[in-house]
């Protein structure tokens, strides 16, 4: 039998590291593989859309969410590597909803080389006092906080307004529009602002939610809920979400061709009479009274 200092001379197998350290390589690689995933996403809906020049400042709105902290992170990288120049300062509107971590986006942000400024506008009391008990929030809220953020682009000199929305973001959008407002519309990419100040854009526009969340998971970020004013459980937007994954679930890649029909509109098949012709529409006279067979086709 070998003694103790015997066993003790003998090397461990190649196959014996630590459970914790080969684990700690294993996060590292699905880290780094979901990273590439999303630089590559977010590189083309910039490339596609123009959405970053030389010399831009790009205003990140950073809710604390998965969503704005995986755009954050992903610009910082791209920043570093991308052919232009341009800058980031990240901006979170805290609007005093109650147990709001106020501490939680500042520790984090003070670890990045990144601008960062926090506005605080108590926006929750005038929508808890304007908004009749059982409806939801969110639409003045959302109206509140945009006129804020686009306000603050302005006083910084911000030639972008980066938001956080994703690809199944912007396909929920359009079936909301669709079945809860009778217009067919989405979130675009990139959008000039009714009062021409601003251009937003959307750099996650590509990027799949599923992506997103394993990274934010991959990453540890600093998640804040978004459910801290309690009217989000029963929007509609659940409702599509649902639908949505069920359909994704039965037909996979469902969602994906859905998307890429918003970047595919053909107007003239469609109904509507102010962005297409119908009225004006005129046959083309010709000489001879037989069609060709490539035209009967």
């Amino acid at each position: 039998m070998p003694t103790e200092s015997s066993l003790s001379s003998i090397d461990p197998p190649a196959n014996s590291e630590p459970a914790a350290k080969h684990f700690g390589r294993g996060k590292n690689s699905l880290l780094n593989r979901s990273r590439k995933n999303l630089r590559r996403d977010v590189g083309r809906a910039v490339s596609d859309y123009n959405m970053i020049e030389e010399g831009d400042l790009v205003m990140v709105c950073l809710s604390g969410g998965k969503d704005s902290y995986a755009m954050l992170d992903i610009l910082l990288s791209l920043q570093k590597h991308a052919p232009i120049e341009f800058k980031l300062h990240a901006v979170n509107l805290d609007q005093k909803q109650p147990d709001f971590p106020e501490h939680v986006l500042p520790a984090y942000l003070d670890n990045l080389d990144v601008d960062y400024t926090i506005i605080e506008k108590d926006t929750y009391s005038i929508v808890t006092d304007k908004v009749k008990q059982g409806k939801t929030y969110c639409g003045l809220c959302s109206r509140l906080r945009r006129g804020i953020l686009y306000n603050h682009a302005q006083s910084i000199g911000a030639t972008k307004i980066a938001l956080g929305h994703h690809r199944d973001d912007i396909v929920e959008t359009l079936f909301l529009n669709m079945f809860y407002g009778g217009k067919l519309k989405a979130m675009p990419p990139k959008l000039l602002s009714d009062d021409k100040r601003n251009i937003v854009i959307r750099p996650l526009a590509y990027c799949k939610e599923k992506e997103i969340s394993r990274y934010a998971q991959l990453s540890d970020f600093p998640i804040i809920p978004c459910n801290l004013c309690g009217t989000q459980d029963n929007m509609q937007r659940q409702a599509i979400k649902g639908m949505l994954q069920q359909w994704n679930k039965s037909h996979p890649g469902r969602v994906e061709t859905i998307f890429t029909s918003i970047a595919n509109v053909s107007l003239s098949q469609l109904a509507d009479t102010n962005n297409f012709p119908f009225a004006e529409l005129q046959t083309v006279s010709s000489d001879s009274n037989e069609l060709n067979f490539i035209e009967l086709v």
